[in-house]
């Protein structure tokens, strides 16, 4: 079989990957539950290719992320669910109904008119789906106000998520030093269980996770992406340790002989630079 730019080639691909007795062993044993987190990994190397602005991995990784798209819809198809060309259509459609202002009869609203439009049209997406799965005789769990959130987001974007979704029904501060006040609370209570003389480390991690929610709050109160944030220190972190290594060189010793004196000056001198 050979390489082609069509993607019908690469769902012959994946069908003979996945066929019984002549496919490959390890892709017929996968499920949509087992291939999940490599579908997850590879949505962040693709985002890992741009913050890098290396066009040639993203061009190679966007692959890696489109055959995890044909992945699924193979299993699908092979329990006669849906198809790829189902999935196409799918979302062909989703874009189509969301942007009436491009392709339908509201064409040139203004852009501070388009987000009612998208809110309307997903109430009646969701109403489209319960009465799909109806048909299906699938049983409509009553869905509280949070759910659509997704539980397998990343905890920091999941925790910003669920309070802008929180935020819309008014469960929110009104003052980012609020914020800073619940943080200085929360940080207090971790400082209280780190204190007692037989730390409980449930409790420990309770109060972390309570401070970290509260940041990712101020974060969003701030207008600043908590991901992106991490991400920019993440990077920081990244550089400076480098100068560790890289004056371990230069003294001709190595990073498990430095004391953490000698670490934490050149820490500082690359700070300062």
């Amino acid at each position: 079989m050979t390489p082609s730019r069509d993607i019908s080639r690469l769902i012959e691909i994946m069908a003979a990957l996945r066929t019984p007795v002549t496919g490959c062993p390890w892709d017929l044993e996968q499920t949509f539950a087992t291939i999940a987190p490599y579908t997850l990994e590879e949505a962040y190397e693709v985002a890992d290719a741009i913050a890098k602005n290396d066009l040639v991995e993203l061009r190679e990784e966007l692959g890696d992320l489109l055959l995890q798209v044909v992945y699924h819809a193979r299993m699908a198809e092979e329990d006669d669910h849906f198809d790829f060309g189902d999935v196409v259509e799918a979302i062909t459609k989703k874009l189509i109904r969301r942007h009436p202002h491009v392709f339908g009869d509201e064409n040139g609203e203004k852009p501070e008119l388009v987000k009612g439009i998208w809110e309307r049209i997903k109430a009646e997406e969701r109403a489209e789906k319960r009465s799909a799965r109806e048909a299906l005789g699938m049983e409509e769990a009553q869905k509280g106000f949070l759910d659509d959130v997704p539980t397998a987001f990343p905890a920091l974007q999941e925790a910003d998520k669920l309070q802008r979704r929180a935020s819309r029904v008014g469960f929110d501060w009104n003052d980012a030093r609020l914020v800073l006040d619940k943080i200085r609370e929360e940080t207090h209570e971790l400082d209280e269980e780190l204190a007692k003389s037989v730390p409980d480390k449930d409790r420990i991690s309770d109060e972390l996770g309570d401070t970290l929610f509260a940041l990712a709050n101020l974060a969003r109160h701030l207008d600043i992406d908590p991901e992106e944030s991490l991400r920019r220190t993440n990077r920081k972190f990244r550089k400076r340790f480098a100068a560790i290594e890289a004056h371990a060189v230069k003294t001709d010793t190595t990073l498990e002989a430095m004391t953490l004196d000698e670490m934490e000056a050149a820490w500082q001198a690359a700070k300062n630079k």
